[in-house]
């Protein structure tokens, strides 16, 4: 009877130990898994910050998902740098043919019309005393389809512009009216400073070189945009309570109120 005693309590105890070591292993698992999910928060931290980092005009996709992609947001942000400098170099001479040499557009067609024609002409009648076949001038047709895709989409922006102007001379968002009117006439002075093809010229040097080095430093330039941006806020909120709220409200916005 003491043996069989001594048998139950052993087993009592191994038991025990059974369960106890069970306990530790959960122990043990759950503290590991703990810390595992606080080594996954750590680790997804940075991106969670990072994705909550201020972009400039509070973009949030890349610089040439902004500029619609493809080709043209290409040639801006010089992906293809022989391209993007034979874009610049056309407009750039261009440009210093009717500004600086003050040539005329209609001119300019007509001399190389004249230089072709005569080129082609000179050596379709040379090829036949040099005994060789003639020179075959390809026929030249323009296509439909580019016409009408460049008609559509500026016919799309002419509308939208349209309606955000429409917007605003509604008079629902005064903040939006007040920036239209300050661009147009910031706009306006740097007319009389230049004319229309010099402007025309400044704002494609600009879409060459800006969109480029904001890609290229977007990260030291945003946080100067952002406090540029919570200052520009601040004198807004002081030039409201001082000026545009003492600003008479009509009828309708009263009405609404009511």
């Amino acid at each position: 009877m003491a043996e069989h005693a001594e048998n139950s309590d052993s087993k009592g105890e191994s038991l025990l130990e059974k369960i106890t070591e069970k306990f530790h292993d959960d122990d043990s698992s759950s503290s590991s898994s703990s810390s595992d999910s606080d080594s996954e928060k750590k680790a997804a931290s940075p991106s969670s910050m990072k994705a909550k980092i201020w972009r400039l005009f509070g973009r949030e996709k890349p610089v040439h998902k902004v500029l619609g992609g493809g080709k043209p947001a290409d040639v801006f942000l010089w992906r293809n740098k022989k391209i993007s400098a034979a874009v610049l170099g056309g407009v750039t001479a261009i440009w210093f043919l009717f500004e600086l040499l003050e040539y005329y557009l209609l001119t300019l067609v007509c001399h190389i019309v004249i230089v072709m024609l005569a080129i082609l002409f000179l050596w379709s009648n040379a090829s036949t005393f040099i005994n060789k076949s003639p020179l075959r001038i390809p026929e030249v047709r323009l296509p439909e389809d580019p016409f009408l895709e460049v008609a559509s989409a500026l016919r799309v922006e002419i509308n939208r512009a349209l309606a955000v102007l429409r917007n605003i001379a509604s008079g629902r968002d005064l903040k939006k009216f007040l920036v239209v009117i300050a661009g147009l006439w910031v706009l306006s002075i740097v007319g009389t400073w230049c004319n229309f093809l010099t402007l025309f010229y400044i704002s494609f040097v600009l879409l060459h070189t800006l969109p480029v080095l904001y890609e290229k430093y977007e990260d030291k330039i945003d946080p100067f945009a952002e406090k540029a941006m919570v200052e520009i806020k601040k004198q807004y909120a002081v030039f409201d309570a001082k000026v545009l709220s003492k600003i008479p409200r009509g009828p309708l916005k009263d009405k609404k109120k009511a």
